[in-house]
């Protein structure tokens, strides 16, 4: 089979398919997309407040062997969220938003893990909520991933 050349772009027998986008489903999928960052963006700015308004929950499922303290990363986990979450909200921001949000995700992994480890000895219902919170990380992380990878890129 002849390889790939600058005057042949695909090797032979290479199938090149167009991909079919119907008119409205590109906008249909816009809007989705915009809706889903809106929902993302109020949801990081909300946890961002949550995190000052009771940091006793944030507080206990920091890794108590985080330097300097687990209130110091409640803070600043919400202090991330707090700028996280408008520029996902706002349009020109999102991509760099949604950027940021996966960033954020992906840091306070940890939390979510040592509050599984934390849990163990507690009701199956506040076992089941932290195990939850496992795989619904991978889902936020995803839907920021996606949200960025939707928006124009910058000019």
């Amino acid at each position: 089979m002849p390889k790939a050349s600058p005057d042949n772009p695909r090797p032979l027998g290479a199938v090149h398919r167009k991909r079919v986008v119907k008119k409205d489903q590109h906008v249909y999928s816009e809007r989705l997309w915009n809706v889903v960052a809106i929902v993302l963006g109020v949801f990081f700015t909300v946890a961002g407040v949550i995190h000052f308004a009771n940091p006793d929950f944030f507080d206990a499922i920091v890794p108590p062997w985080l330097w300097p303290s687990e209130r110091f990363w409640t803070y600043a986990s919400g202090v991330a969220e707090l700028i996280v979450g408008p520029l996902v909200i706002i349009r020109r921001t999102r991509r760099v938003g949604a950027l940021a949000a996966v960033v954020v995700l992906i840091a306070v992994y940890p939390a979510n893990l040592y509050m599984v480890w934390d849990w163990r000895d507690r009701s199956l219902s506040e076992q089941f909520v932290s195990w939850m919170r496992l795989p619904f990380q991978f889902v936020f992380i995803w839907l920021a991933w996606t949200v960025a990878r939707n928006q124009p890129n910058p000019a």
